[in-house]
């Protein structure tokens, strides 16, 4: 029988040890989450039997087409997410893995990202509600608004809130609706200043928009690279910095005009 050289068993040694670290890096749990197109809301209507936006004291119009915020959806912050699982999402247009620290900055246990979450969507009703009725010069002492909407995290939804809020009492201001009686998405944080801010996931949140009807999609200007990459087939783009930038490019899509792109 054949003796193996002092090189042909280092050889093998080290193909068994690169083999070994392949086979643990291929189970070992890795810090990042699975991501998807998530659900999406029209905020003038309900969501789950409940109406989104309720306004007191102030007139409420009747209002046609929707504005539909959109979602994101994850692995839970707690599951394990293997090499394999980021090689099936690295394949699907319809996934991708994103840094579990980009998705759930918080940290700390599934329920400490559960409460993070859900103050910062109750924060960005405060701004949203905030920003609409300084644009609409209304007193928050004297009108209310209540947002609920279940099983959403985070600030994302701020500028739809906002819009929905201004389309609800006010409309486009000479009678009609914001939307055109389109479907509108879109998605972007909203200070109590009117100022928008970007999110992230936008690709994943296109095709939830375009899923559910949108043909007009709202981006944070800052995410243009973004929103280009994979934009669904027949769903319009239009980039904003701030709300009266939004309220001023739906007035230009409405008259036919020409509207902002990425």
């Amino acid at each position: 029988m054949p003796t193996l050289s002092r090189r042909s068993l280092t050889l093998a040694a080290c193909a068994a040890v690169v083999a070994a670290l392949l086979a643990v890096a291929a189970f070992a749990p890795l810090p990042v989450s699975i991501v998807q197109p998530g659900l999406t809301a029209n905020v003038l209507g309900t969501n789950g039997g409940t109406q989104v936006i309720t306004v007191s004291g102030a007139p409420v119009r009747t209002t046609s087409g929707q504005l539909r915020l959109v979602t994101i959806a994850a692995t839970s912050p707690d599951a394990s997410v293997h090499f394999i699982d980021v090689a099936r999402a690295w394949f699907r247009t319809s996934q991708a893995a994103m840094p579990r620290d980009s998705v759930y900055p918080s940290g700390g246990s599934v329920k400490a990202i559960e409460k993070a979450n859900l103050k910062e969507m109750t924060d960005s009703q405060q701004a949203a509600t905030a920003a609409a009725l300084s644009h609409l010069g209304l007193s928050p002492s004297k009108v209310r608004v209540e947002l609920r909407l279940a099983d959403v995290g985070g600030p994302s939804a701020g500028l739809l809130f906002t819009l929905g809020i201004i389309d609800k009492i006010n409309g486009n201001g000479h009678g009609g609706d914001l939307t055109g009686g389109r479907v509108i998405a879109g998605t972007g944080t909203i200070d109590a200043a009117g100022k928008v801010g970007a999110v992230g996931g936008v690709p994943l949140k296109e095709q939830a928009a375009r899923r559910d009807g949108a043909t007009v999609f709202l981006v944070p200007r800052a995410e243009c690279a973004d929103a280009t990459a994979e934009l669904p087939a027949g769903l319009r783009l239009i980039p904003v910095d701030t709300l009266d930038g939004a309220l001023t490019a739906l007035a230009a899509l409405d008259a036919g005009k020409k509207t902002p792109a990425c």
